[in-house]
Formats: C-alpha cells, sequence, structure tokens
C-alpha cells in the first residue's frame, strides 16, 4: 500500500569554500543534527538512509552516520554526479511512498578539491565518453574546464537560435548573486553589477568566472516520513508533501549534433513533464523555484526545458523580470549554485531545504510570497535529471501559530541565520539506545 511521503525535517551547514577546515563527519554531523531538531525526533526513528557523495571512498556514509548511532539500519551509499543529493532523496521518497519505512533520512556531503571538476581515474573509461565525442565533433573541445564547455556551448546555441545574448546570461548571475546576499549558508554573498559579471576573468565561451559555480565542502540532510508518522509524532505543522518527483536519465537526444541536449535538456523535459503530470498542476502553478545553475547557461536553457516559458523565449523570462522578486518566478531564491556553492552530493539537499523554508513562511527578507507550490530541479552529466514538486501538507489536521513558529524546534530561525551545533544538540537527538550503551565512550 502506497503512502504519501512528507519532507518533516531539513538541515544544511554553511557551503565553504574548500580548504580543509572540516573533514566530512563534521560536516554530516552537522547538517544531519539540525534536520533531527527540526523533525523533533532522535536517531532511533530513522529506518533505512541514503548518504549521496561524489568524493569518498565506499560507505563513507556508514562512518558519517555512526557518530549518531550504530543502529544496524540499512545505509545506502550513493552516487549520480551533481544530481546525487536528489537522487538520495528520490530513493528515500521511494522507500516511504512504498510503505517499506515510515521514516528515511536522504544525506548528501562533498568535500572537494579547489579548482574546477576534475574526472578521477584515468585507467578505464569515462562514463562521459559519449558527451566528451560529440562536443568534440559539434564545437570542437579545448583547454577550458570540461564543464564549462558543455553548459557554455548550450548556451551559444541557445542564443544562434533563438536571439538570447550572452548579455542574458550575465543578468541571470546578477541575480543570483543578488538573491545570495540574503542567504547565510550561501559562499559567496556580494552583489555584483551587470558589468561587473561581464568584466570578470572570461572561463569559456559567453561564461564568465562569476556566472560559474565553486567547488565547495558542505552537507545537507532531509528527514522524509509517510503520513502516519506525521500524525503520530504531531508533525503537521512544519510538514512539507512531496507531491511528486520524477527522475530521467539521458534520451538518444544526446546523440545529436546539439549542445544543448548534450547538456541534458532532454532529461530535464522528461523529468518535469512526468512531475507536472502527476501533481496535477503546470508551471504557472509554480512559484518559487531552486533549479541547477551550475553556470548561467543551463538556468536559460532550463526556464525553456521545465515549461516555465513558451519554447525558444527563456531569454524573454529574463527581460521582463519573471524570474525575481516581483515577477512570475522567484527562480534561486537561494542565490544558487552559482553563488551558494556546489558541493555535489549536498546541492539538492540545501535545494530542498530552502524551498521547505519558503513553503512554511521562515525565509525573512527572502521569503517569497504567496506560495503554494515549489518546484525543484537538480541535474547531472552522464546523467540523471530529478525534478520534485512541493506544497504545504493539506488534509493533516487545523494549524496553530505555535505548529509554524521555527522557535518550536529551535532556538533560533535556521533559514535566516546560520549556526553550527553543539555538544549537548548531537547528544539530544543521537540514538538512545547506542548513546546509553556506549556512553562512557562517548
Amino acid at each position: 500500500m502506497s503512502s504519501k511521503a512528507y519532507v518533516i525535517g531539513v538541515g544544511i551547514t554553511q557551503f565553504l569554500k574548500p580548504q580543509n577546515k572540516f573533514d566530512y563527519p563534521e560536516l554530516v554531523l552537522e547538517a544531519t543534527t539540525k534536520a533531527l531538531i527540526d523533525a523533533s525526533i532522535t536517531y532511533d526513528s530513522i529506518q533505512q538512509a541514503f548518504v549521496g557523495y561524489c568524493y569518498a571512498d565506499s560507505t563513507s556514509g556508514q562512518r558519517a552516520l555512526y557518530q549518531l548511532g550504530m543502529t544496524q539500519i540499512p545505509v545506502i551509499n550513493v552516487n549520480n554526479n551533481c544530481s546525487t543529493g536528489s537522487t538520495a532523496l528520490f530513493m528515500a521518497r521511494q522507500v516511504v511512498e512504498a510503505g517499506i519505512v515510515d521514516c528515511a533520512l536522504a544525506l548528501g556531503f562533498e568535500k572537494m578539491t579547489p579548482g574546477s571538476l576534475k574526472l578521477m581515474f584515468e585507467d578505464r573509461t569515462n562514463p562521459l565518453d559519449q558527451i566528451f565525442a560529440m562536443t568534440a565533433e559539434t564545437r570542437g573541445f579545448g583547454q577550458a574546464p570540461f564543464a564549462a564547455q558543455i553548459f557554455g556551448n548550450a548556451g551559444l546555441e541557445y542564443c544562434e537560435k533563438y536571439g538570447a545574448t550572452p548579455e542574458h546570461m550575465a543578468k541571470i548571475a546578477e541575480k543570483n548573486h543578488r538573491h545570495s546576499v540574503a542567504n547565510p549558508y550561501s559562499q559567496f554573498r556580494d552583489a555584483y553589477t551587470l558589468d561587473q559579471i561581464k568584466a570578470s576573468p572570461c572561463i569559456y565561451g559567453p561564461l564568465t568566472k562569476l556566472q560559474c559555480c565553486p567547488t565547495s565542502d558542505g552537507a545537507g540532510a532531509v528527514i522524509v516520513a509517510s503520513e502516519s508518522f506525521v500524525l503520530n509524532n504531531k508533525l503537521s505543522g512544519q510538514a512539507i508533501e512531496i507531491v511528486s518527483q520524477a527522475m530521467a536519465t539521458d534520451s538518444p537526444d544526446v546523440m545529436s549534433k546539439s549542445s544543448i541536449e548534450l547538456s541534458g535538456a532532454d532529461m530535464t523535459r522528461r523529468a518535469a513533464n512526468i512531475a507536472f503530470k502527476s501533481a496535477g498542476i503546470g508551471p504557472d502553478d509554480v512559484k518559487v523555484v531552486e533549479l541547477h545553475d551550475c553556470f548561467s547557461a543551463n538556468e536559460l536553457i532550463t526556464y525553456d526545458a521545465l515549461g516555465l516559458c513558451k519554447p525558444g523565449e527563456a531569454h524573454k523570462l529574463v527581460e521582463t523580470g519573471d524570474n525575481t522578486y516581483g515577477g512570475k518566478y522567484v527562480i534561486n531564491p537561494s542565490g544558487g549554485l552559482i553563488s551558494k556553492g556546489h558541493p555535489l552530493g549536498a546541492t539538492g539537499l540545501a535545494q530542498c531545504a530552502e524551498l521547505v523554508w519558503q513553503l512554511r513562511g521562515w525565509c525573512g527578507n527572502r521569503q517569497v510570497s504567496n506560495v503554494e507550490y515549489a518546484l525543484q530541479h537538480n541535474i547531472g552529466l552522464g546523467g540523471a535529471a530529478v525534478v520534485t514538486i512541493y506544497r504545504r501538507a493539506k488534509g493533516l489536521g487545523k494549524l496553530s501559530n505555535e505548529d509554524q513558529n521555527p522557535l518550536k524546534n529551535h532556538a533560533y530561525n535556521p533559514a535566516v541565520e546560520a549556526r553550527g551545533v553543539r555538544e549537548e544538540d548531537v547528544r539530544r537527538v543521537m540514538s538512545k539506545k547506542f548513546s546509553e550503551r556506549y556512553s562512557s565512550r562517548l
């Protein structure tokens, strides 16, 4: 018997420039502790955990979570390139909806090295070999970072086909940097003028440095629960329903001579179509969107792929200001990957946290008004695209003001203030069975 799935707790760390300041167990402990506090439960309630990361050894998920208790639950480690975090969430949602468990954890982290993304192994087949070959065949393959070339070429093609210009992409970056000023978790919180964006060093084609996401260290955690768990634990006031969710992989179009399709647009298109159909709504019903702006060019083409505009009119959304406050949509109120940062395993879960806070109305001066539905998009080359639609839980009882107050579970509002966790916070949420048995060793 299937069940609805609800997000009942979220937690993220600040996203930081890679600098060996924190190891991944510390990042995970902070994010997961925050999510458990948010959900008002202990780690004993978690029945399965899905842990996403790209830059760590096998079973790092177990090592990170054992700090909260060796409870012998299944811990599944996940790697799906830049959509790893959303893939973990996809899996957690599936087991809850299927009735396999009542409470699951989706966790993602990354401890990265400075500089552009690099391939880890040179003695075996590159999983992106077909994309690289088609890129070389269509527009050539140079010395710039490979991701910048793939997404930059997609932006160039959109300009050639539909009349967009590099300035539209620069305006997207200006918008996201401006949004990030109000996000305490963002790696970069400086606003830049359009001229500053355009004058920053060129990385590839239309993309300047301030139009590219940075590598980052960070972690995010999301707790997903069934309707019965929400009701039994009196969590209706904070529960956010996952209305629909879809994942798609590459279509045959990736083998075409289209740079837009090489960057995964058809994956996004398919996942969005499935998600909207399943939810019974359309793009016009959405007010706030967190989408995968690894480069400003990808945000531009994704407006089109998600159906936020008519085909070929993504740049018109930019021109009319319908991608920011006061417009039709507010896209990337968090600042997006360009400003917030992109620790691969954590990105999708940080997107989820932002939308959960928006739907709860916690976001202060970056709050989007009149939000009923929220849309999330996370993509990884090679490939996987995950599109998720959320709304505030309905039919779970009348809500009081106290139920919707962030101070009910936290000593502060985590949506507008980024704090670390204390030892007493960890002890509050760790497995009671584990801590009682091994208290002398903790």
